[in-house]
């Protein structure tokens, strides 16, 4: 979401909550991300940012001004950690007895563009061991998988199925209260939706899972195999199925999908083709369940 601030005042103080939209193959999610606020100094008004998300979030900022000198190239994009306050720009009248005005917009999406995937990383498929599913849709599927969801995965599978992290990370964001879901844009905001953060900033989505089957909470961190979610028929979706994809940002409005490898019981490194069915490796410990009583 677009967030426009305009002002007359440099002292004047500034709070605004931002919106970060994710969408993954129909599963959209509206969270507060981002505080903004502002301090002056000496004359010079400094903007401050807060990230309220325990995963990294980025922002992007325009400014429409008169009289005024910033400290920034705009548009100017910044990624902030979890939970990091940063000293984002400033503005400083050009001459102090003339009038001046000034207008700013944001926009925001979880996730790094600072992130540098891993290439030698390989994913475990997000099922149980043993198990086989026919991938419905994979890379540059025409039915929604093109755009910054041109690299995602669908597997065909039952309502109610287990589903299992593919990769180590940490639970940034969970939604699981819907239960509504149809081949039809309207559904969008109604996909659950699981979001892993990993350690090189990538983020990995688990979408149109049942209500009321995450089994993890924000917060939680998980290893690949750990028993993390229900899989379902929510959202924007034409069938029962489970929606996988690795994305990283590249600015406040903009994300892209990344191309992954996984293991399967035939092959230790393969790219994924539609049509075709994938047999889950054994694992070498018992998957973990994480479901808390806070969840």
């Amino acid at each position: 979401m677009r967030t426009v601030i305009a002002i007359r005042s440099l002292a004047a103080a500034i709070l605004v909550c931002g919106w970060s939209v994710v969408s993954c193959g129909g599963a959209t999610n509206s969270a507060a991300m981002l505080n903004l606020f502002s301090r002056v100094e000496a004359g010079v008004t400094h903007f401050y940012v807060q990230n309220l998300q325990i995963a990294s979030v980025t922002a992007t900022f325009d400014l429409q001004s008169s009289n005024l000198l910033a400290s920034a190239r705009f548009p100017f994009t910044t990624t902030l950690a979890g939970n990091q306050t940063l000293d984002a720009f400033t503005l400083t009248p050009v001459k102090q007895d003339a009038p001046w005005q000034f207008s700013v917009s944001r926009s925001s999406l979880i996730g790094s563009a600072k992130a540098v995937p891993d290439a030698a990383c390989v994913y475990l498929l997000p099922y149980a061991p043993g198990s086989s599913f026919v991938v419905s849709q994979g890379y540059h599927g025409k039915f929604s998988h093109t755009g910054p969801d041109e690299y995602a995965i669908d597997w065909r599978m039952p309502v109610g199925t287990p589903v299992y992290a593919a990769r180590e990370g940490l639970v940034v964001q969970s939604k699981d209260d819907m239960d509504l879901g149809g081949p039809d844009r309207k559904f969008e905001t109604n996909a659950n939706f699981l979001l892993v953060e990993h350690s090189d900033g990538t983020i990995g989505i688990y979408g149109h899972l049942k209500q009321g089957g995450n089994q993890v909470k924000v917060g939680d961190r998980v290893k690949a195999g750990d028993f993390i979610a229900l899989s379902g028929n929510t959202g924007f979706s034409n069938g029962a199925h489970l929606h996988f994809a690795v994305f990283k940002t590249k600015d406040g409005s903009q994300r892209v999908s990344l191309p992954v490898k996984f293991r399967t019981a035939k092959d230790a490194r393969i790219s994924l083709a539609t049509g075709k069915s994938y047999t889950a490796p054994p694992r070498d410990r018992e998957p973990r369940i994480l479901v808390s009583a806070s969840k």
